[in-house]
C-alpha cells in the first residue's frame, strides 16, 4: 500500500499538492483528513469526491504531517488500498443514544469483515458544549466486538473554541456522532500504543469524597486546598490562586491506576466554587488512589519514542503509513517537545505520517488493553499484508 501526506492552508493549496501527486501516477482511494473548523470542509470533500477518493475526516485542535505542524490548516494522509479491504461508517448520536450508535457501527463492521480493525473518531464536543462519552464508547465497542479487536483514534477538536467539532465522510457530516474507518485485518493490520509519559510524585493519595467528576476531599482534606498547595499556591489570595490554577493545572495532572494495572492521566479542569470541589476531566471512584505528578520535561517525549522503538523491534514492524492522535493538552504543556515527539515517531518509522491534536484518545495501552485516554500520544502504524 502506497501512502503520501499533503497539507494546505486552503482547499486550493491542497488541490495543487494533490495534482502534483496525481501527475506522478499515484492513485489514492482513501484520504484520512484532519482539518481546522476554520476551513471549508464541503469544498475539500467536493474536491476529493471529484478525484474519486473516499474521506474519513475529523476537525482538529492543530494538525501535523512529517516535518510540519500547524493550527488552522488541513493535513491529509492519502492511501491506495483496495476498496475491498476497507469501509467507512458514520453514526449520528443526536438522533440515537450512544449504545445504539455503537451497536450499529459494530454490526455493520462485522457484516462487512469477519475480522475488522478500526480507526475511530467521534465529536469531542457538540454545538451545545456537551462532551462526548469516550469511556462509554470504548466500553460498548469492546463488549460488542470483543477485546481482541484493535481500534485506535481520537476525538475531533475545534481549535479550543468548544463551540462544536465535526466528523465527516464524502457524503455525510455530523456535529454529534461516531465515525469508523474499518479495515479487513486479514489484509491491512493496525498496531500501536497510547502512552502519556508523566511520572508519579511522592506517596499515593486517595479521593476520599467525590461524586462523578467533582472531588471534595483528598486524604480527608479539602481537595481544592490540597491541589493548590501542591501547585505552590497555598499562601496566595483566592484571585491569585484561581488565575494561576487555570495557567498551571494543565501542566500537573494526576496519575491513577486502572483495574488492569495500567496508569491513566486525570486532569483537573477547574474549581466549582459553589460546591467547593475540584472538577476533573473524567469521573473517579471514591476511595480510589492516585499520585501527583512531577513537572513535565523532555523525558516525556523521549519515553514515547523509546516505547515505539521497542515495539517496532519486538514485532519487526515495517508499516506503510503512520497516524498520530495526540492530546490537545500536550502542546501547551510540552511546547516544542510535541514537535520532537511527532517528528521523532515519523523518523523512527520512515513513512508518511499525519495526525492531529484531539479532545481525547482511543488506543491500546502498554499492557495491550483497549482504553479511552486523556493526555496521551497515541500512534498507530498501518501495513498492507
Amino acid at each position: 500500500m502506497q501512502a503520501k501526506s499533503i497539507k494546505g492552508n486552503s482547499t486550493t493549496e491542497v488541490e495543487s499538492a494533490l495534482q502534483d501527486l496525481l501527475k506522478d501516477n499515484f492513485r489514492p482511494t482513501l484520504a484520512i483528513v484532519f482539518i481546522s473548523v476554520k476551513q471549508d470542509r464541503q469544498a475539500l470533500c467536493d474536491l476529493l469526491r471529484k478525484e474519486k477518493i473516499d474521506v474519513f475526516g475529523a476537525t482538529s485542535c492543530g494538525e501535523f504531517i512529517n516535518g510540519h505542524q500547524s493550527e488552522g490548516e488541513i493535513v491529509i494522509l492519502l492511501l491506495n488500498p483496495s476498496r475491498n479491504n476497507y469501509t467507512i461508517l458514520l453514526q449520528d448520536t443526536a438522533s440515537k443514544n450512544l449504545e445504539e450508535a455503537s451497536a450499529q457501527i459494530a454490526k455493520e463492521a462485522l457484516n462487512v469483515f469477519k475480522n475488522p480493525t478500526f480507526l475511530l473518531t467521534c465529536t469531542g464536543v457538540n454545538g451545545k458544549a456537551e462532551y462526548f462519552d469516550g469511556p462509554g464508547l470504548v466500553k460498548y465497542l469492546v463488549n460488542l466486538i470483543g477485546d481482541d479487536k484493535i481500534f485506535f483514534g481520537g476525538m475531533a477538536g475545534d481549535d479550543w473554541t468548544f463551540k462544536g467539532s465535526y466528523i465527516f465522510t464524502n457524503e455525510k457530516e455530523t456535529g454529534d456522532g461516531i465515525a469508523a474507518l474499518v479495515f479487513d485485518a486479514d489484509k491491512i493490520s493496525l498496531d500501536g500504543m497510547a502512552i502519556h509519559g508523566w511520572k508519579p510524585l511522592g506517596i499515593a493519595r486517595k479521593f476520599t469524597k467525590c461524586k462523578g467528576t467533582l472531588v471534595y476531599t483528598i486524604d480527608d482534606k479539602p481537595a481544592v486546598e490540597m491541589y493548590l498547595k501542591y501547585l505552590g499556591m497555598g499562601d496566595k489570595s483566592w484571585d491569585e490562586k484561581f488565575g494561576m490554577f487555570k495557567e498551571l493545572a494543565i501542566h500537573f495532572p494526576f496519575i491513577a491506576e486502572r483495574e488492569d494495572g495500567e496508569t491513566v492521566i486525570i486532569s483537573p479542569m477547574t474549581v466549582n466554587t459553589d460546591e467547593g470541589a475540584l472538577v476533573l476531566d473524567t469521573e473517579v471512584q471514591e476511595g480510589s488512589e492516585f499520585y501527583f505528578t512531577t513537572p513535565p520535561d523532555f523525558e516525556i517525549s523521549e519515553e514515547i519514542i523509546a516505547e515505539a522503538a521497542a515495539l517496532k523491534k519486538e514485532k519487526e514492524m515495517q508499516p506503510d503509513a503512520l497516524v498520530i492522535f495526540s492530546c490537545a493538552g500536550r502542546p501547551p504543556v510540552l511546547g516544542p517537545l510535541t514537535i520532537r515527539e511527532n517528528d521523532g515517531l515519523a523518523e523512527l518509522w520512515q513513512v508518511p505520517m499525519a495526525g492531529f491534536y484531539t479532545y481525547g484518545e482511543f488506543g491500546r495501552a502498554k499492557n495491550g488493553k483497549q482504553h479511552f485516554h486523556s493526555g496521551v500520544c497515541c500512534w498507530v502504524a498501518l501495513k498492507e499484508l
